[in-house]
């Protein structure tokens, strides 16, 4: 059974899939990792960030697991590199790139097949695995996605104005839902889950009796 959990930053997707796949025994695919796993090798093996075409067969030659919340690339673990500042820059170039969408498109279908799988995104649901069992588009109203950004900035001693981190969070929202390629969107037929006001374990409590629903029928 394949599940799918989209959304904007900060309404807790990535954590909430990893609980739910912890839950389930079930694998878990973090397809940020994943784009931000080629930025990684595309700098280290020199290949320019606008060659899109390049940038795609590197997406099919690598080789991208999970082990035990770790991010594995052809034997190494890249799970402390690609969490920089100098990642983060270079993967927007990369996820925007139509061909790595298309590449990393067969490249998660291929990852998923034979196998129980939470993986969550942007366009999992809508555009990946539009026959997954269960597609939810998890959400919450901007105020609280951004209390608690900046929540998690105080308790890395970082004084980030939470005005602050709501502009640019608007502003992240919006560059998501416009994007030519990936665009943040709801499948037609996903559930839409608001997270304001519950914790982790509320929500993936919720998940599981969806799933088990569906099991079900």
């Amino acid at each position: 059974m394949i599940v799918t959990l989209d959304g904007p930053a900060g309404a807790g997707k990535s954590s909430t899939a990893r609980a739910l796949a912890a839950r389930l025994g079930w694998c878990y695919m973090d397809t940020g990792a994943m784009y931000r796993a080629v930025a990684l090798m595309a700098l280290d093996r020199g290949i320019p960030l606008d060659d899109s075409a390049g940038l795609a067969e590197l997406a099919e030659a690598i080789t991208i697991e999970f082990r035990d919340g770790r991010v594995v690339v052809d034997g190494r673990d890249v799970s402390t590199e690609i969490r920089t500042d100098r990642i983060t820059q270079a993967t927007r170039p990369v996820a925007d790139a139509p061909p790595v969408r298309e590449a990393m498109k067969r490249v998660q279908r291929r990852m998923a097949e034979g196998m129980d799988v939470v993986t969550e995104g942007r366009d999992q649901g809508s555009v990946v695995f539009p026959a997954a069992a269960l597609k939810v588009f998890l959400t919450a109203s901007p105020e609280e996605r951004a209390r608690r950004r900046h929540q998690e900035e105080a308790a890395r001693g970082n004084g980030v104005a939470l005005a602050e981190i709501l502009a640019a969070q608007s502003q992240r929202d919006e560059g998501d839902r416009t994007r030519a390629v990936g665009a943040m969107k709801p499948a037609d037929d996903a559930v839409i889950v608001e997270t304001d006001g519950l914790v982790a374990e509320d929500v993936v409590n919720r998940l599981v009796a969806m799933i088990e629903e569906r099991s079900r029928s």
